[in-house]
């Protein structure tokens, strides 16, 4: 199955949503707690708080790269933001989850400094985003050749210059 890209991107941030049946904690858990996240994005070593430092290795990257993070906000179970730095350069990333009826929304954003790679950076956001919703549904993880370049367009399109 090919995966259908639903990120956008908003002036100069990078915009995906996902929906999970399950409360609000779990889905916190699954995006905070070292060994769940090991599971989808990569495990991480370091404090829980704002202000906090530690590292996380990309476990699905070659070679599984170390990238270093600070936590800059930390509202537990609704708002984490961190900003990291490794050999791609800064980001600032945010996750917010909200308790709905249905289950809880994630918003992951991705301030970008400006929108140039954004055709590169938005389909491995989509993957890493579909290998959490896998790995929360015992689903076998997606390819990411499924996601790049097959997505890079839909991406690039929504830069406006």
């Amino acid at each position: 199955m090919t995966p259908t890209p639903t990120g956008r991107v908003i002036g100069t941030d990078l915009v995906l949503t996902r929906q999970f049946a399950g409360p609000i904690e779990d889905v916190w858990a699954s995006v905070t707690d070292p060994e769940r996240t090991a599971r989808w994005i990569g495990r991480w070593e370091g404090g829980t708080g704002a202000g906090s430092t530690g590292r996380l290795q990309l476990g699905f990257e070659e070679s599984a790269p170390w990238s270093d993070f600070t936590i800059t906000a930390c509202e537990p179970p609704r708002h984490v933001a961190v900003a990291t730095a490794d050999d791609a350069g800064q980001w600032r990333l945010e996750i917010t989850l909200e308790q709905q009826d249905t289950g809880t929304l994630l918003t992951f954003v991705h301030h970008l400094d400006d929108t140039d790679g954004v055709g590169d950076i938005g389909p491995g956001w989509e993957y890493y985003l579909d290998q959490l919703v896998a790995s929360r549904e015992g689903r076998p993880l997606p390819d990411f050749g499924d996601y790049h370049p097959a997505m890079s367009e839909h991406f690039a399109a929504q830069v406006r210059y």
